[in-house]
């Protein structure tokens, strides 16, 4: 896989094309498990390590599984990951395997997954592939885990488990706190996303016809002026 491809692939997952918080996917799970970090992180991990094994599976198996079943095909591999890790986790880490309960097994029919395996597994590469995979993944994982941080440091005055202060805030542990901390989260991170955008669309133009006047130049020529 060659350097740059690579670096957008990784750009895409990460931030980009960010499932949580630019394609808004998978938003069940991010509001119902996002009262806690570690909900975040176990959530977010089992999701990872699902879309690299499918994602990796799928684009091997691309040029076999017929176009008719497919979508059948891909559920069907998605779940018998998912099933691998619920028995790995019932039998390892049963608190969190409690925490995050239905969430679990519905992650057989999340749209991230599922929609990685349609969009990219299925008519790319493996190494490709698998790297999709890991980097939404990651980029799911951050998201929800930022999105518990904030709504267990306000909801329940502790982060990890470990209480900070008795001070608190129950609108946060709410479902509608879920909804407005989701949706500020959103705004915040796609406004900073597009102002980093236009700067960097700013530098290519420039740098493309470097003879153009550039409004901060015309202001600096114009107060000289006066």
């Amino acid at each position: 896989m060659k350097g740059n491809k690579f670096k957008g692939i990784a750009v895409d997952g990460l931030l980009r094309n960010n499932p949580t918080l630019r394609l808004v996917l998978g938003t069940c799970p991010t509001l119902a498990l996002s009262t806690t970090a570690m909900n975040g992180i176990g959530m977010g991990l089992a999701v990872t390590f699902i879309l690299i094994c499918s994602n990796t599976l799928i684009s091997l198996l691309r040029k076999v599984i017929p176009n008719a079943v497919r979508i059948p095909s891909f559920v069907l591999i998605i779940a018998t990951f998912v099933t691998v890790v619920r028995m790995v986790m019932e039998k390892f880490i049963p608190d969190l395997y409690d925490s995050l309960g239905v969430y679990l097994p519905l992650i057989v029919v999340n749209c991230v997954i599922l929609g990685r395996a349609e969009a990219f597994a299925s008519k790319n590469p493996v190494l490709d592939s698998a790297a999709d995979g890991l980097f939404t993944g990651l980029g799911f994982t951050w998201a929800l885990t930022l999105l518990g941080v904030i709504r267990e440091v306000l909801g329940s005055g502790s982060i990890f488990g470990v209480e900070l202060w008795s001070f608190r805030i129950e609108f946060f542990t709410s479902a509608a706190g879920a909804f407005f901390t989701y949706g500020v989260m959103i705004a915040l991170f796609n406004a900073l996303f597009a102002k980093i955008d236009n700067v960097k669309k700013r530098k290519e133009f420039y740098a493309a016809y470097p003879d153009a006047i550039q409004p901060e130049k015309l202001e600096t020529k114009t107060e000289e002026v006066k």
